[in-house]
This record gives C-alpha cells, sequence and structure tokens, in this order.
C-alpha cells in the first residue's frame, strides 16, 4: 500500500469496467471464460433447500466483523451490520465464522456459541426475521446458515497467536514461531467433534435453518483435509483426511434430527503444493484437481447435506486466489495475475462442481470485483448452470442492500459497490473492528486509521 487516503479508496483501481463490452473485452484479451446476461431476473428465482425456502438466488457470504464481546457474544457492531444484511434482501443470510470452543477462536472478539452467549444469537435471529420482513414484505424469509468453526493454526483466542495445527507445513510455518504451535492429537479431535455437534444443538434451538462446517481457508477442518503427512486416524488416506468432516455431519444428523440441516462451506483447491494442499495437481499447485474435493462432495450428499459454499485457498496466505483484488494490504503481496482471471476460476471451479451435483445448490463465490458488472456475470452463472444461489462478501460489507437492488432495480450503484482496496482487510489484519472504510467511513475510517496508527507505531 502507498498511503492511507489511497488506500481508503481515493482513485485505487487497475481498470474501470464500465460497460458490458468492457467486460467482454478484458475477458477476450486476458483469455478467460466469462459470461454475462443482460436479463438478470433469474436472481430473484426462489431457491430450494430441504423443506425450507430461499426466497431468492442472492447471499450475502459469512464475513467476520471481529466485534463481538469475550463470551463470544454480539455487539453493537455485529446488531448492526446483520440488520443492514436483513433490510438488504438477500434471500441466503451466511452468519460469520463463530467458535465452537474458547481455544479455537480466531481473536478475543470473534463470535462464540456458548450457553453464556446464547440468548444473544436468538435475538440477532429475532430481528433479521423481523428486520427483513419490513424491508422485504411479510412473505420475505431468509434462509439463516451459522458457520461453526475452529481457527487451528489461526488460533488467536486472547490476541496472542495459540495456533492449532493439524500438520507441519513448511508453506505456512513461517507465518508463526515454531515453539508457538501445537499438532492437535486424535483424542483432541475425538472431542472436538462432539462442540460441533453441542453448538448445532444451540444454533436449531435459537433459530437457524442450517449449521456450516467450516472447511475451507486454512482452518483447522480445511487444513485435516489436506493432511497426507498426517499419522493416525485423521491423517494419510483420503477416508482419514475427511474422517472428522463426515462425522460431525453424521452426528449432528444421529443426535438433532435427520431434518435438521447441515451444510459447508468448502474449499476445494489450497494452491499449496502437494503433499500440503487438498485440491491440487501433484505436479503443479497452480492446477486445481478436484477428484478428491468431488468424492467428498459426493459423500456429504449421502449424508444429507444439500447446500455447499464452494471457496478456495487461504485469505492468510494466497488471498489473491479467493479473494480478487486490486490493492494488497500492508506488507502483502501485488497480485501476480489480473483480478479478472481469479474471478473466471472461481467461478469455473464451483461450475465444475455444480454440473457435476445438480440437485445440490452450489453457492458460488468470487464476483465482488466486478462491481456494478456483478449482477449481469452473476445471472449468467446461474443461467448457464454454475451456481444456484450467487454470493457477495466484501460487496455486502460495503453494499448491505445489493440484493434488494438488484431484483427491485435491476442494477448496481457505482457508488456502493466495493473497490477491492483491502482496508477492510487491512483492519482485520491490525486487529480492530473491520468494515468497509470507503462506503461506511463514517464507523469504520477512525477504526482504521487508529489501528493502522498503532501498527505504524509498533514498527
Amino acid at each position: 500500500m502507498k498511503g492511507a487516503k489511497k488506500q481508503v479508496g481515493e482513485g485505487i483501481g487497475q481498470v474501470r469496467l464500465k460497460t458490458i463490452d468492457d467486460l467482454r473485452q478484458l475477458a477476450e484479451k486476458l483469455d478467460v471464460p466469462i459470461d454475462v446476461s443482460e436479463d438478470v431476473s433469474v436472481l430473484a428465482e426462489p431457491v430450494r433447500i430441504g423443506g425450507l425456502e430461499v426466497p431468492n438466488s442472492l447471499a450475502v457470504h459469512p464475513m467476520e466483523g471481529c466485534d463481538g464481546d469475550s463470551l463470544g457474544r454480539l455487539g453493537e457492531l455485529t446488531l448492526r451490520r446483520y440488520r443492514r444484511f436483513a433490510a438488504g434482501g438477500a434471500g441466503l443470510i451466511w452468519v460469520e465464522a463463530t467458535a465452537v470452543v474458547a481455544e479455537g477462536r480466531a481473536n478475543p472478539r470473534q463470535l462464540w456459541l456458548n450457553a453464556d452467549s446464547k440468548e444473544s444469537f436468538a435475538a440477532m435471529v429475532r430481528m433479521i426475521r423481523e428486520v427483513a420482513a419490513e424491508s422485504m414484505g411479510a412473505g420475505h424469509r431468509p434462509f439463516l446458515v451459522l458457520q461453526l468453526t475452529h481457527s487451528g493454526r489461526y488460533s488467536k483466542p486472547e490476541g496472542l497467536r495459540r495456533a492449532m495445527i493439524a500438520q507441519r507445513n513448511p508453506h505456512k510455518d513461517n507465518f508463526a514461531h515454531a515453539d508457538e504451535w501445537a499438532i492437535v492429537s486424535d483424542e483432541y479431535l475425538d472431542r472436538l467433534v462432539d462442540a460441533y455437534v453441542e453448538a448445532a444443538r444451540m444454533a436449531f434451538e435459537v433459530g437457524f435453518d442450517a449449521v456450516d462446517i467450516k472447511s475451507c481457508h486454512g482452518y483447522l477442518i480445511s487444513e485435516l483435509l489436506g493432511c497426507y503427512n498426517r499419522e493416525g486416524k485423521y491423517g494419510g488416506s483420503f477416508e482419514n483426511r475427511t474422517r472428522f468432516l463426515l462425522d460431525v455431519v453424521a452426528k449432528i444428523g444421529a443426535e438433532l434430527g435427520e431434518d435438521k440441516q447441515v451444510v459447508t462451506r468448502l474449499g476445494v483447491y489450497d494452491a499449496v503444493a502437494y503433499p500440503y494442499g487438498w485440491g491440487v495437481d501433484r505436479d503443479d499447485c497452480t492446477k486445481p484437481d478436484l477428484t478428491e474435493p468431488k468424492k467428498l462432495v459426493g459423500l456429504l450428499v449421502e449424508k444429507g447435506v444439500k447446500m455447499i459454499n464452494v471457496s478456495i485457498a487461504d485469505p492468510y496466505f494466497n488471498p489473491h486466489y479467493g479473494r480478487p483484488y486490486d490493492e494488497p494490504v500492508k506488507g502483502g503481496y501485488e497480485s501476480p495475475e489480473h483480478p479478472l482471471v481469479g474471478v473466471s476460476r472461481l467461478i469455473e471451479l464451483a461450475g465444475e462442481i455444480q454440473k457435476q451435483f445438480s440437485d445440490v445448490a452450489i453457492v458460488g463465490t468470487g464476483y465482488t470485483w466486478l462491481r456494478t458488472l456483478m449482477p449481469y456475470v452473476a445471472a449468467a452463472s446461474k443461467a448457464n448452470g454454475l451456481a444456484t444461489i450467487i454470493g457477495g462478501g466484501r460487496l455486502a460489507v460495503a453494499y448491505p442492500d445489493f440484493a434488494k437492488d438488484i431484483i427491485q432495480k435491476g442494477r448496481l450503484e457505482s457508488n456502493k459497490v466495493c473497490i477491492g482496496c483491502s482496508a477492510c482487510s487491512q483492519i482485520m489484519k491490525d486487529g480492530g473492528m473491520t468494515g468497509c472504510v470507503v462506503r461506511d467511513k463514517e464507523i469504520y475510517r477512525p477504526i482504521y486509521e487508529q489501528v493502522r496508527k498503532g501498527k505504524e507505531t509498533q514498527t
């Protein structure tokens, strides 16, 4: 980054795509497949997930705000964020990463579902239902998913790194000193299955429609999927590496009832060299190989999973893959590829899963960088069978009512979209409560400047 003023959105951007023709010309120049449809009405179509209906085909992805309290309860900014999402019209609201155990929190303010925080989650669910109906009409009932997680090697429950890793990984081990790590035992993982089940129980009791067993972005379950070198029942073979995720899904069904919906945000491509990366070509990790991820999806479907949110890579390690950006965080790296290449890859990988599993609702990722052209690419993806639902992550943080504008106006406003500046990621990296510094500057620019100043003072 080249300075705070530029970083918070004053003139950032590699290109200015204003029209569909601009996008087509750029895609042709880069030789990447990007389809568009000027008819975005398909995004207003409802989607059936089990016995429940998602009122339209647009979703808010799980995006952490780091603004809970020490007990895992939602804070004022958390509630503000979900109030805005609820009013924003998305048919699916995927609530952010929520720890199932204290030691698995990514920061001291990460949400954590437990006996002391349960009522705050219940209040949030009630609020979302009320606000959504007020904004979109009495018949609009968003499908609510709670993402359950253990942060693994990225655990910082008290603000200091307390990494709990599934295996040593020479590609990522430089993120922490070796003496700060603990390789989790099989016995710990056995107990952790029960923690996921108990968190799921509370989530359903407070009114969520589904729970997500988060399996992406380098966190504990995601890392287990690539544990080719780990010994014991959770490493080595495909059956062992997928055991934990499948056991959690099965035990939730067995103990809470087959009617309780379990879904997953699944990383299908780590872009990390074998034998540490999942979903990669064993000779060239820059090439995805979805053989094992597809096999896992098939097993999840057999266990009753009806929706999968497809993602890739690790936002700490190789963020350009999963979150195409124009500007990196401080100390980060310039994207080695044009962001549109990353957008296309995300769409194509989700589409490969969707085409093989046509009865599963695949939630697509990677559309935010497209800015005002996002609806046209999203509509084409759905029409072409590359996804059932299209989600916005950073887009939703910047533009909470993006879904309402697409459905009611057929377009997005240029002065409301995310600009890919990474300022929201910068706040999180610096340890602050995060949000959009550009579009929500009254709240988040002071936070950005405060935590940035603190980091610069430390260095």
